[in-house]
C-alpha cells in the first residue's frame, strides 16, 4: 500500500484540510495566485499550522503529473483503505443512531472522472457510504478527488473481496437493494426506495454483472425516450439517488 500520495484541486485540498488535516505533509500553491477562491484554503492553511509554499506552474504541473490542479497541490499520508470491517462499523452506528442505511454499490467502475463524480453525487444525497469490489474497480486516486470536488474525504469508500457476500451481508442487516438495468420490468419512479436501501450500479456498457445483479432484491430501469441506450454512470447514479431522496423527504 502507498504511504503518501498527491492530492490535487482547490476543492480536494479544502475539504482534506477540514476533515483530515493530520494527513498534510507539504502544500504548495501557485506563485502569483491570490484570489478570493484560493484564501478560504490559505486561511484553513493557516488555522491548522500548515505552511504552503509558492511554486511556478511548471513545479505544480510536475507533481501533479500536467492534471488541472488549479493552483494547488498537496502531498499527504495515504488514507486508509476501509473494507468489509469498517462496513461492519459503520452498520453498527447507524443502528445504534437509529438511521436507515443509505448506501450505494458501484460494479466495475474502472474510470476515476466516474467515481469522483459518483462520489459527488452521493455526498450531496446523504449517502451513507459506497461499496466497490476490491478488484476491477478503481480505488481512491488523485484523479478521483480531484473530480469528487472534497465528496472522497467525507464519503466512505468501502473496497470489499467479495461483492456479492457483502452484498448477502448488508441485507442480513435489513437493507434492500435494488439494482439497475436496462430490461427491467419497473422503472425507478415506480420503486419504494424509501427503507433501509442500497443501490446497485453497474460500469457503462456492461451494466451490472451477472451474480451482482442476481444478488439485487429488485431491479430497476431509467426511462428512456431517446436513440441512445444508456447514460453515463455518474448520470444514471444522481438520477436514482435523487429519486431515493425525493421519497424519503416525502
Amino acid at each position: 500500500m502507498k504511504k503518501q500520495e498527491i492530492i490535487f484541486g482547490i476543492h480536494a485540498v479544502e475539504a482534506l484540510l477540514q476533515n483530515s488535516p493530520e494527513r498534510v505533509i507539504e502544500l504548495w500553491l501557485l506563485q502569483g495566485r491570490d484570489d478570493e477562491r484560493l484564501a478560504p484554503l490559505v486561511a484553513a492553511a493557516q488555522a491548522v499550522g500548515i505552511k504552503s509554499q509558492r511554486s511556478a506552474r511548471k513545479v505544480l504541473d510536475e507533481k501533479a503529473d500536467s492534471s488541472q490542479h488549479q493552483g494547488v497541490v498537496a502531498r499527504v499520508k495515504a488514507a486508509k483503505v476501509l473494507t468489509e470491517n469498517d462496513l461492519d462499523s459503520l452498520m453498527v452506528k447507524l443502528e445504534s443512531q437509529q438511521k436507515k442505511p443509505f448506501l450505494l454499490i458501484l460494479d466495475g467502475v474502472t474510470d476515476p472522472h466516474n467515481l469522483g463524480a459518483c462520489l459527488r453525487n452521493a455526498d450531496a444525497a446523504g449517502v451513507h457510504g459506497v461499496i466497490v469490489p476490491k478488484d476491477n474497480s478503481v480505488g481512491l486516486t488523485s484523479v478521483v478527488s480531484k473530480v469528487a470536488c472534497g465528496a472522497a474525504e467525507v464519503v466512505p469508500l468501502f473496497q470489499v473481496t467479495n461483492l456479492a457476500r457483502t452484498m448477502r451481508y448488508i441485507q442480513e442487516k435489513g437493507v434492500w437493494i435494488v439494482g439497475t438495468a436496462g430490461e427491467a420490468d419497473s422503472n425507478v419512479y415506480q420503486a419504494d426506495l424509501k427503507g433501509a436501501l442500497a443501490i446497485a450500479m453497474g460500469a457503462e456498457g456492461k451494466g451490472l454483472r451477472r451474480l451482482t445483479r442476481e444478488s439485487c432484491d429488485s431491479l430497476i430501469s431509467i426511462p428512456m425516450a431517446g436513440t441512445v441506450s444508456s447514460l453515463n454512470v455518474s448520470v444514471a447514479t444522481g438520477i436514482c439517488l435523487f429519486e431515493a431522496v425525493r421519497q424519503r423527504l416525502g
